[in-house]
């Protein structure tokens, strides 16, 4: 075996055995537990050479040794395969998501799903509106001068907004307005990706009947608003409390920095914002730009796919935890609930 092969196969047993011990690695150690074929002698030089080329170090005065973040990206670069989840597993994953109700129990499931899985802290995007397409528009009248607009997207994401509309006084006899505009947005509307269908109210206020016109202009703004800007997406979080379960040694300074920065939706809505369906991303320590990150690893990925675009996600789920994680595991639970979050929207 050459000499780099079997420093990979020591650098691999190290980060293996400080993952599911917490305790710096010792040569001893290794020569114990994993079968290197080679005495601890020559584990120990191998060892000198890796701590010199700055993929592991020396915490404190212990003998053993632990990862550094460029130890860990060397280890998952060269991961050749993420081993599957179990069979129980998957039907865990099947049973625990299938019994949603709506988007928000999907997403909400997820997040405690994930964490549980991974025994990290989860995170779940809600679907991108700019990447959903509209699947119906329900127009209910309030009062007189007053409708209640309802965008459902085809990923079951629900917008609301009151509109104050004019009296209408020319209306054919026996016709019912809000029923005719109601048809008139739909058909115009339904199918539409959200990004495009700002630009079709403009059409509609010119071939709408002439009744109508007043009230396509009334609900014409909140339209191009709730179409084409639509509101700041949202984030869920689950399983903070996972960050402490390591101790001091996962998290040596402080935990406040990764809390502050988790609590700051858009610093995490960025990092989902780099996710594609089935690739799943890796960022480890100071890859991390949010200096709130910089102690921790996220391994995201991207859940469902936009408009059949197999390269566009609806939006992003991941994990954030301590960078003496299981990235093997951690990666196929990622992937594994990801596919199947991305299946229910499908068939909903």
């Amino acid at each position: 075996m050459a000499h780099e092969d079997r420093r990979l196969q020591v650098l691999r047993a190290i980060v293996q055995d400080y993952v599911s011990t917490n305790d710096p690695v010792g040569s001893k150690a290794l020569a114990a537990r994993y079968d290197l074929g080679v005495s601890p002698a020559t584990i120990r030089n191998d060892m000198a050479v890796l701590e010199e080329e700055g993929y592991i170090t020396q915490p404190h005065t212990s003998a053993g040794r632990v990862p550094t973040d460029k130890g860990y990206r060397f280890f998952v670069d060269r991961l050749s395969q993420v081993k599957p989840l179990s069979a129980a597993e998957r039907r865990a994953i099947e049973r625990f998501l299938d019994g949603a109700l709506d988007l928000d129990d999907v997403l909400t499931r997820t997040v405690r799903l994930l964490a549980q899985l991974t025994r990290n802290v989860a995170v779940i995007q809600y679907p991108t509106l700019s990447r959903s397409a509209v699947r119906h528009l329900e127009v209910v009248q309030l009062a007189t001068n007053r409708l209640l607009l309802v965008l459902i997207t085809d990923t079951g994401r629900v917008e609301q907004r009151v509109v104050e509309i004019p009296a209408v006084t020319d209306a054919p006899a026996g016709t019912d307005p809000v029923a005719e505009l109601r048809t008139l947005l739909n058909a115009a509307f339904v199918g539409a990706k959200l990004a495009e269908a700002g630009v079709k109210v403009a059409d509609l206020l010119d071939t709408a009947p002439a009744h109508l016109r007043g009230l396509v202009a009334a609900v014409s703004a909140t339209l191009i608003e709730t179409l084409a800007e639509p509101g700041e997406d949202r984030l869920l979080v689950g399983g903070t409390a996972n960050l402490t379960r390591g101790g001091a040694l996962d998290f040596p300074g402080t935990l406040r920095p990764l809390l502050e920065a988790l609590e700051e939706q858009v610093v995490v809505l960025r990092l989902m914002g780099e996710v594609a369906p089935s690739t799943v991303l890796v960022s480890i320590g100071e890859e991390n730009a949010h200096e709130g990150f910089t102690g921790a690893s996220v391994v995201s990925v991207g859940y469902g796919s936009a408009g059949g675009t197999a390269d566009l996600a609806l939006g992003g789920l991941g994990v954030v935890g301590p960078t003496r994680m299981d990235y093997p595991g951690t990666m196929a639970a990622v992937r594994a609930v990801a596919r199947y979050v991305g299946q229910l929207l499908a068939e909903s």
